[in-house]
């Protein structure tokens, strides 16, 4: 059955590939519908489904569509969020204004796809570092059992949008010309650098983008007994995330164990070959749709019962596009 979609927030980089991501899922799209805000009003971008003028926002799109794909800021997801949900419209968020109520699923449909069908009128996608880690451990969970997750990233500065990507760019240019680098969307040069920090701290010293990795990823599993610690670092790429991780797990666990169980997962590569120099890194992983995880290795620490890898991720596409149209997919009917 085909739907009516509309995303919200179309003008922006995620939203941008929601379209694409529509296209290439060959999602039954009946009608799609542009909607961002006042300054793009008016204006007409040229889509696979043909050339659609951008709308404002308002009760009417919401009325006569089936699904709205949300990619804007909490503030405004949650403004909207009743007359969505009043006009039978199922809201897929991307902000992280509903992650954590107990009633609003928090959905990565390799995982949890089932908790989608509970939805009271809105599903939540997970953070994009939360998607990418979570993609390649639920399918080690769920075979050896996790205890313990320590996560370090090294996120692209598309993470923070395009304002992002272009300081890095300008910085560049800066940098090459000898002139001096002004700073704005990060608090400190990011050209040739790298910055500890991702999103604000928190009183137990730890990032809100850290602690967003625990909470989510104990949500989305099930399972809040799992002990998870990340570190965020903001790196100088323009575009894809990549992450560290070591895990203990409750039964014995080997690499080639590890990597026959990635395999046959869903949304997973494995691209693990360092003899020929062959590991997941974010030049390769822009602009797919698969996590790549590589560098497999027995954990020094934790033997027999740990195991360390390196996961990269488009975190435009699973990390948030990619992830909202596959749960928009499970309510085709």
């Amino acid at each position: 059955m085909k739907k009516n979609i509309v995303i919200v927030g179309a003008t922006g980089a995620v939203g941008r590939e929601m379209v694409h991501c529509l296209h290439e899922l060959k999602f039954p799209v009946d009608r799609l519908r542009l909607v961002a805000s006042e300054r793009s009003v008016g204006g007409r971008i040229e889509t696979p489904f043909g050339s659609i003028t951008i709308e404002p926002i308002s009760e009417n799109v919401f009325k006569e569509s089936d699904i709205a794909l949300f990619s804007v800021g909490s503030e405004l997801s949650l403004e909207w969020r009743e007359r969505v949900v009043q006009n039978n419209c199922l809201m897929i968020d991307n902000s992280s204004a509903f992650r954590y109520e107990n009633e609003t699923p928090l959905v990565i449909p390799e995982i949890n796809p089932e908790t989608a069908k509970t939805h009271h009128g809105v599903i939540s996608n997970p953070n994009c570092t939360t998607a990418i880690a979570a993609v390649a451990l639920y399918p080690l969970h769920r075979e050896f059992g996790l205890k313990k997750v320590i996560v370090s990233t090294y996120q692209a500065t598309s993470g923070a949008g395009a304002k992002g990507m272009q300081e890095l760019l300008n910085q560049t240019q800066d940098y090459m010309n000898e002139a001096p680098m002004a700073s704005h969307v990060f608090a400190h040069q990011i050209a040739f650098n790298l910055i500890p920090h991702i999103d604000a701290f928190q009183e137990n010293g730890y990032t809100k983008e850290e602690m967003k990795v625990v909470w989510e990823t104990q949500k989305i599993f099930g399972d809040d007994t799992i002990q998870i610690s990340c570190t965020s670092v903001r790196i100088p790429t323009l575009r894809a995330h990549s992450e560290s991780i070591v895990i203990e797990t409750k039964n014995p666990i080997t690499p080639e164990a590890a990597r026959s169980v990635l395999r046959k997962s869903p949304g997973v590569k494995v691209v693990d070959d360092p003899s020929n120099n062959r590991y997941p890194m974010p030049i390769n992983a822009t602009q797919k749709f698969e996590v790549e995880v590589g560098r497999i290795r027995q954990n020094l620490v934790f033997g027999d019962h740990g195991l360390e890898f390196f996961v990269s991720g488009d975190q435009l596409l699973k990390g948030a596009a990619l992830n909202a149209v596959q749960i928009a997919e499970l309510f085709i009917n």
